[in-house]
């Protein structure tokens, strides 16, 4: 796996001064921060303790993946320090005003970005990461406007998140996240389904209904998001695999980019898919 001298930068906590939390509720513990020493503005996220997947950070790298510069190893100060995403998450973004002027450039971007960052994780790091919690919440926008893919593989490696604040994940896990069965990385192709749903339609997943209705909705009753009646059939489709129960029949992230590909090669799709952006009050 990591060679036993990977190791990543310890930083002072002294080497830290605090801002402001970063956008209240969805990011919890994570602050703005400017590291002192090499004058640069980050995010801290505070933890309880420091596991070894600093070290599994530490050997990512990627344009859309969130970028670590290191952690803070002083009791009870613990901490990572990564890169500073000026837009905040999809999550906010989509509930923003600014989502709006969305168009279809703008999502076939986005969609390709984050399958992107996911196939990097999945395929291409040194360390295969299976995110396990991929939602608009943990995808940030940076300044740029370009997305980057964050909190990894929360189930995985921050021990006081193991159980999940569940109710308000359960709309993005696929079936076998939600039974606490042993997950592949096409549990990330379902929550990426989910993802590209928010972006589509800029409404929250199973709104309304508690965690554990969604759990028994999806798990029991098979039940997926709506896709609402004007959305282009290649987008519907691409939703759809991505939902399928048997996770050994769901895209892996090569296949969903070559599937965004080809979309963005499709001269119709822009104007079915603006006209079904801003008719929205039509299908909603």
């Amino acid at each position: 796996m990591l060679s036993p001298g990977a190791s990543f930068v310890q930083i002072n906590f002294d080497d830290i001064l605090f801002y402001e939390n970063c956008g209240g509720g969805s990011f919890g513990s994570v602050y703005r921060a400017r590291w002192i020493s090499q004058d640069k503005e980050v995010a801290v996220k505070k933890l309880l303790k420091i596991e070894n997947e600093a070290e599994i950070l530490s050997v990512l790298s990627h344009r859309n993946i969130i970028q670590f510069y290191g952690a803070v190893v002083e009791a009870p100060n613990y901490g990572i320090v990564i890169e500073y995403a000026s837009g905040g998450s999809l999550y906010d973004y989509l509930s923003s005003d600014e989502s709006e002027k969305m168009d279809m450039g703008q999502i076939m971007t986005w969609a390709a970005e984050i399958a992107r960052g996911m196939h990097y994780l999945h395929s291409e790091a040194p360390v295969k990461v299976i995110h396990r919690d991929l939602k608009s919440r943990n995808v940030v926008l940076a300044a740029d406007k370009v997305l980057k893919i964050c909190d990894f593989g929360a189930s995985k490696f921050l021990t006081h998140t193991t159980h999940m604040s569940l109710v308000g994940t359960f709309p993005w896990m696929a079936p076998e996240v939600i039974q606490s069965l042993p997950v592949s990385e096409t549990c990330d192709t379902f929550s990426y389904g989910v993802v590209l749903w928010e972006m589509l339609t800029r409404e929250i997943p199973f709104k309304g209904l508690e965690g554990l209705q969604v759990a028994w909705l999806v798990v029991e009753k098979n039940e997926r998001l709506t896709i609402p009646s004007g959305c282009p059939k290649s987008f519907a489709e691409l939703m759809r695999k991505c939902w399928v129960t048997e996770p050994k029949e769901r895209p892996v992230f090569k296949q969903i980019l070559s599937t965004l590909e080809s979309m963005s090669n499709d001269s119709q799709l822009p104007q079915q898919c603006n006209s079904f952006l801003h008719n929205k009050a039509e299908w909603r």
